[in-house]
């Protein structure tokens, strides 16, 4: 494990599981830390003036680091929360940057609820391989996951490309609603009425076979498009992804920001 990854999984398990606030800030921070979660203040006071609060709500915190890997300054997590024995159940897939020391200086998240409900294909959102391979197919998978969006997904891509990117003999889905195979996803992203539109990537990172994303969208509420973080996590084996898990966090209101914003 290189020490960035070694920063961001102190920073979670020793500060947040463990309740090791201070220590582990002191350890795996830098100098300076930019905030994107909304709720949190910049700087390494905000991060402690926010978590403490979450301590003393949560005196019983599971946490497991599911995925994560390196990727030149950055560092993203894939994370599971059990809070209060079940009270409440997370799934967050955090991106940070590291400076010169390796040490974590900036931060984008998204946090959704776990459902221990499985999707139609019997899976949930955060089982599924883990291994990192194919060191050597890094930039090319990275390549082929920045063109997966760009040309079928955003809005006024070609869905109908998805199978030169995706896998049509294996294509193992971990969002909820959705079940395994290339062809329900493809019928759900050729919806000319999908409710879901990326409008931007924002970060993209990768290790081996394994690409994450970070990217501005937009989803229909009430007939009307609000906007949302969407991260999403792509495996990919010989040339095509083969399986896909993602979180989406519907962004608040400007005023409710504490800080410069989700991106």
């Amino acid at each position: 494990m290189g020490q960035k990854l070694e920063n961001a999984r102190g920073l979670y398990m020793k500060g947040l599981r463990d309740g090791d606030i201070h220590e582990a800030i002191a350890h795996h921070v830098g100098d300076e830390y930019i905030q994107h979660n909304a709720h949190v203040r910049d700087g390494k006071e905000g991060f402690i003036e926010y978590f403490e609060k979450f301590l003393e709500r949560n005196p019983k915190r599971e946490m497991e680091i599911l995925r994560g890997f390196e990727d030149g300054k950055y560092v993203f997590v894939h994370a599971y929360q059990n809070l209060n024995d079940g009270e409440s159940e997370w799934v967050t897939m955090d991106f940070f940057r590291t400076d010169q020391n390796d040490k974590l200086v900036e931060h984008w998240d998204t946090l959704s609820r776990y459902a221990s409900a499985t999707n139609p294909s019997g899976r949930t959102k955060i089982d599924g391989a883990r291994e990192v391979t194919d060191l050597d197919q890094t930039e090319a998978n990275k390549d082929l996951v920045r063109r997966l969006l760009q040309d079928g997904l955003m809005r006024g891509g070609d869905p109908s490309k998805l199978s030169e990117y995706i896998s049509s003999e294996q294509y193992i889905q971990h969002n909820p609603d959705v079940g395994d195979g290339l062809e329900h996803f493809q019928r759900l992203a050729s919806d000319p009425n999908r409710p879901l539109n990326y409008e931007e990537v924002v970060l993209l990172v990768g290790q081996g076979n394994f690409v994450a994303t970070l990217s501005r969208a937009t989803w229909k509420d009430s007939h009307k498009d609000a906007e949302y973080a969407q991260a999403d996590l792509f495996r990919i084996e010989n040339g095509k992804v083969v399986e896909h898990w993602d979180n989406v966090e519907k962004i608040l209101p400007r005023d409710q920001w504490v800080n410069s914003g989700k991106f």
